[in-house]
């Protein structure tokens, strides 16, 4: 079975103006896997434990997440490479392997917590062997990427953004008091606790994670080689104002959509969970578990069937992210649009990274331990990554005119001095 050669949008030329839905793309992708099991995990912990008392970091970090992302796509389109091309050329080769390294790691383990996220809430839901169900996931997944052409494929993930609007539904079926929500929401009441400390470097660590850097400028890729005519803007200057605008809009509204369903889900567990005592939830399907008796079956089936439409949708991301990072490593052909014979090296990461986080599943290992440790990782290569990020894209040699304005370098530093401090936290605080 191979993956058809396609031309992709060909009946979209670089002259053309980009409709306004098809401008979300990569930017919408990016936001909506940024909510993945694992995330929903998180998420769901800090309203439980802290009910109305962690809403106000997704507040915080969304201008952060548009300024650092919007960063990574530029990047990606002006020059016509992926971060890790960039870095293999312009910066030292032993920081380039070592972060990728730790990439793949921390995404491998992300990887295996998702899939037994998913594999537990479908036995939750049908019954049956959540093992089964998780490989079953997993290798769907697999075919999906491998034998799917690019052009194709993004538009399964754009319609499995949709599942995440199971968390948006969640927030009706249950009773909210909305004025001490918004209350408790822009006026915080910080509190300098390791448990709370913790969960708030998660919430940050979770919500700005470095695959999500990858993905995205790989995807601007992707997209300009699938229309006729595009170029990178650093050799042809003249598409800058249409893709930035078009960056721009996919970025907001995908960070946005991420934001709020994280919003919505931190919600939902607060005003159920932790309004009942109900205040540690350590894996997203512990959370439907424990919304069903509380808030009803309907909220239940919500909750979990959100839990395996947002894992189909992150874990291309997490693998695809890895496998990018590794072909701009080692200078191997990459794109999703190739058949499998043709980048046979780009498909085998994602293929091993898949499986990989399957066997994981199966082994003795604490899955709570684990995305601890991800996190961990996530949280010490992202600051590097960010930092490399930032003055690449200030760099004219690099970017050409087309360097970063002004307010974008001030929202990158800003959340590249978020992501350290929440990393020096990870270390200095004693854990909960």
């Amino acid at each position: 079975m191979q993956k058809p050669r396609s031309n992709g949008k060909a009946e979209q030329t670089a002259s053309e103006p980009t409709p306004w839905l098809k401008k979300l793309g990569p930017g919408l992708i990016t936001g909506a896997a940024d909510d993945d099991p694992s995330g929903i995990a998180t998420y769901s912990q800090a309203g439980a434990q802290f009910g109305f008392g962690m809403l106000w970091t997704l507040l915080f970090t969304y201008p952060l997440m548009v300024g650092i992302q919007m960063v990574s796509a530029r990047i990606g389109r002006v020059t016509g490479h992926g971060l890790a091309t960039n870095i293999r050329k312009h910066y030292p080769a032993w920081l380039l392997y070592l972060l990728v390294c730790l990439l793949l790691l921390a995404n491998t383990i992300n990887i295996a917590a998702d899939i037994a996220a998913m594999g537990d809430a479908a036995r939750l839901s049908l019954g049956g062997s959540a093992h089964v169900y998780a490989v079953i996931f997993g290798m769907v997944s697999v075919v999906l990427q491998v034998f799917v052409p690019y052009s194709r494929y993004v538009s399964v993930l754009k319609w499995l953004t949709l599942a995440l609007l199971a968390y948006v539904a969640t927030v009706f079926i249950v009773h909210i008091p909305w004025a001490r929500m918004l209350s408790k929401a822009l006026l915080p009441e910080l509190v300098w606790q390791p448990a709370y400390v913790t969960t708030m470097v998660a919430v940050f660590g979770t919500t700005i994670s470095p695959y999500l850097f990858f993905w995205q400028a790989s995807q601007e890729v992707e997209d300009m080689r699938a229309i006729p005519g595009a170029r990178p803007l650093k050799v042809d200057p003249g598409q800058a104002r249409a893709d930035f605008s078009r960056i721009k809009t996919d970025t907001y509204i995908g960070m946005g959509f991420s934001n709020l369903v994280a919003f919505f889900i931190m919600l939902t567990t607060a005003v159920t969970l932790n309004a009942h005592g109900v205040t540690d939830v350590q894996t997203s399907a512990q959370a439907a578990q424990a919304l069903k008796p509380i808030a009803g079956d309907f909220a239940f089936m919500l909750f979990g069937m959100g839990i395996v439409g947002t894992g189909l949708l992150a874990i291309p991301v997490l693998a695809g992210s890895a496998a990018y990072a590794m072909a701009g490593a080692f200078h191997w052909r990459s794109s999703l649009e190739h058949e499998l014979a043709t980048a046979p090296r780009f498909y085998g990461i994602i293929i091993v990274s898949t499986l990989a986080g399957i066997a994981l599943g199966f082994m003795p290992i604490d899955p709570i331990r684990a995305l601890y440790w991800s996190a961990v990782i996530n949280g010490i290569i992202s600051v590097p990554i960010m930092v490399v990020m930032m003055l690449m894209a200030a760099r004219t040699d690099i970017m050409g005119k087309l360097v970063i304005t002004r307010r974008l370098k001030i929202l990158g530093w800003l959340a590249t001095g978020v992501m350290a401090s929440a990393a020096l936290a990870m270390f200095v605080m004693p854990s909960a």
